[in-house]
């Protein structure tokens, strides 16, 4: 299959997932939080979200992993890609043991002291926390296995998976609703209990299709300038995704400190739509990353640099589809979905998706620098005014200013910080700002301008039951036409024709 073709086919099957697992996902988080409550949902998502600031740590193992796997496909060197799986499974192994070890250790101070719980339900905190710390270490196990999936481009196969993830959460909510042992415990074993199952999934799978996956001692395949490079680009990703730790769990933390677990409910589900709509990104990101990491590995910076500009472009048209009819409708849709709202959820929702679709403006561009390899000063520069959230954050709320003017801030910190990566690599990869500029975000802001005024007007005329669901729907189809008719240029129309027309019955008759 070539490479246009892959990547149509591996977006199909994300979003496909994606669309299975949105109304999987929305309809269990609807279950489990009537079935906890919302203040023991508001203690899982705190306690989760203090194990969870290692999530960025697996998703920086994952995109470290999987950007030597391309980058060596790319260049032919079959050897260095069994010797990269093999150093990067010992290191998560070690990374798995160290962080349990440590993370068990500050549990007494962690939930006993820092977190502002109800005391009566301390101990089954204490629970979930160790739970959480068994599933942190499944996870880190498991991200080999799925960097190799991605780097091999067997989208599918993970798609698969994760659809088996959503039916396999929503059976954990429904069984929630029936039975009488603690929910919040039982819950949370239940979680522990499926990232097992996909661990297991992954790993017979590579074991038995690719053979970079077999690890053999006879050849002592243990490198230390192997493991060294791993460890080093992995370590400047980390510091880089800091960033994403502190807007996330680090914002609900603060929330927890200034409001207590029913923020955190709000902020949780907020985060798991926001999460829910993130797909588009995750779809074209999984797809286009391993093109663009083997077009460097082949020493074809411009074909490079042209890939990520169409990330770029593609994740972020296709985010403003799917997310500014939610954040026009958010009320209604929140409404509906869960039987109590808890304050301020409207105003998350709406601050989480914006800020991620101006984060999508030069997403792809943050793909390039990886492929590159020269990440320290990036990571740098681009982390730190994330991190700034916290004290921003804090200083906002010791002032009594409302939590809108945080969020604010939380919206304005990552526009800036998306805008900053086209200088740089203007300077670190020779990028034509100007080129990317024209062809990626002007094209942009039809669609951008054309949606918000077809959502706000829908919502303003359509007054009746459910017409959420039609207005939605009408902003979504503008969206789309909008996007064919003045983003897409002449080629990417082109493109995609041919892509259709070759699927069709008779598609290739007259060839």
């Amino acid at each position: 299959m070539n490479p246009a073709k892959r990547i149509i086919v591996n977006t199909t099957a994300q979003y496909t997932k994606a669309i299975i697992n949105i109304c999987l996902s929305l309809y269990s988080t609807r279950l489990v939080l009537e079935a906890l409550d919302v203040r023991d949902y508001g203690i899982y998502s705190v306690v989760a979200g203090i194990i969870g600031i290692l999530g960025y740590l697996t998703n920086s193992l994952v995109v470290t992993t999987q950007r030597y796997l391309s980058y060596y496909y790319g260049s032919g060197d079959s050897i260095y890609v069994k010797k990269v799986f093999a150093n990067s499974m010992l290191i998560h192994i070690i990374i798995s043991i160290v962080f349990c070890i440590l993370f068990l250790s500050l549990k007494p101070f962690l939930i006993d002291s820092f977190l502002n719980i109800d005391h009566e339900r301390i101990v089954a905190a204490g629970y979930v926390y160790i739970i959480t710390v068994g599933m942190l270490m499944i996870t880190l196990i498991t991200t080999p296995f799925k960097a190799l999936l991605i780097a091999r481009e067997n989208i599918v196969y993970i798609s698969a998976i994760e659809i088996f993830d959503g039916i396999l959460k929503l059976a954990l909510a429904i069984t929630l609703m029936a039975i009488g042992l603690d929910k919040l415990i039982f819950y949370s074993i239940g979680i522990f209990v499926v990232l097992a199952v996909n661990f297991t999934l992954y790993a017979a799978y590579c074991m038995i299709k690719y053979e970079e996956s077999h690890i053999t001692f006879k050849n002592n395949p243990f490198d230390k300038k192997c493991m060294g490079q791993i460890i080093g680009f992995a370590g400047w990703t980390t510091f880089g995704m800091l960033a994403g730790m502190c807007q996330t769990q680090g914002t609900a933390i603060v929330l927890n400190k200034f409001f207590g677990t029913v923020m955190n409910a709000a902020f949780g589900i907020a985060s798991q739509v926001n999460g829910a709509v993130r797909f588009v990104s995750t779809s074209v990101l999984n797809a286009m990353n391993p093109q663009i990491m083997k077009a460097e590995g082949a020493g074809d910076r411009q074909s490079m640099l042209r890939l990520a500009g169409k990330e770029s472009k593609f994740s972020t048209a296709l985010m403003m589809i799917i997310s500014i009819p939610i954040i026009a409708e958010a009320p209604a849709i929140l409404a509906f979905w869960l039987k109590e709202v808890p304050p301020h959820t409207v105003l998350f929702c709406r601050a989480l998706m914006i800020a991620f679709i101006v984060d999508q403006l030069t997403l792809g561009l943050h793909a390039a620098n990886q492929a590159t390899g020269k990440i320290r000063c990036y990571s740098i520069l681009t982390t730190v005014p994330k991190i700034m959230i916290i004290p921003v954050m804090w200083i906002v709320f010791t002032n009594d200013y409302p939590v809108s003017i945080a969020m604010y801030c939380y919206v304005g910190i990552e526009l800036l910080v998306s805008l900053f990566r086209i200088p740089y690599m203007k300077i670190s990869a020779g990028l034509n700002v100007h080129y990317y500029i024209k062809t990626v975000i002007l094209p942009l802001a039809p669609l951008c301008i054309i949606m918000c005024l077809a959502s706000m007007t829908l919502m303003k005329v359509m007054n009746f039951n459910f017409s959420f669901v039609v207005s939605s729907i009408c902003s979504a189809i503008i969206g789309v036409i909008t996007m064919w008719m003045t983003t897409l240029d002449q080629k990417e129309r082109e493109f995609a024709r041919n892509i259709i027309k070759s699927h069709l019955p008779n598609g290739n008759r007259h060839k």
